[in-house]
């Protein structure tokens, strides 16, 4: 045993914080989306490593969203042990109509949600 985290496991911790991360906003969780016929599909993920952690080591991880485009949500990642920084990553969901799978706007009523919840708010970057 490495007794190292890395790789795949800070995908979980990514995964667990969006999570976490859209209960504390308040929007529809994946079972509304789903029931609605509209939902948030993964496009992108990116991880960079900066440094490990040690089994059993207590993570800090944050979330945040970046960007908001006409069908697109930027959310960047970071995972820190104490102080140091140990990875940096992004994911990139897209909103689409669950039937057609083709991508519909995010809504107002979800751009000014996140926007009052976030310190800063993203980057609105529809063309």
């Amino acid at each position: 045993m490495q007794a190292i985290v890395f790789n795949g496991n800070y995908l979980n911790y990514f995964d667990v914080a969006f999570t976490e991360y859209w209960r504390a906003i308040g929007l529809p969780n994946v079972i509304a989306q789903a029931a609605e016929g509209r939902e948030l599909f993964a496009r992108k993920s990116t991880v960079e490593y900066m440094a490990p952690a040690r089994f059993d080591d207590e993570l800090d991880v944050g979330v945040r969203c970046a960007s908001i485009g006409r069908s697109s949500l930027q959310f960047v990642l970071e995972i820190y042990l104490g102080e140091n920084h140990l990875i940096s990553g992004e994911l990139v969901y897209v909103y689409a109509d669950t039937e057609k799978r083709k991508a519909v706007a995010v809504t107002d009523e979800w751009r000014e949600i996140i926007s009052s919840y976030e310190t800063h708010a993203p980057v609105d970057i529809r063309p």
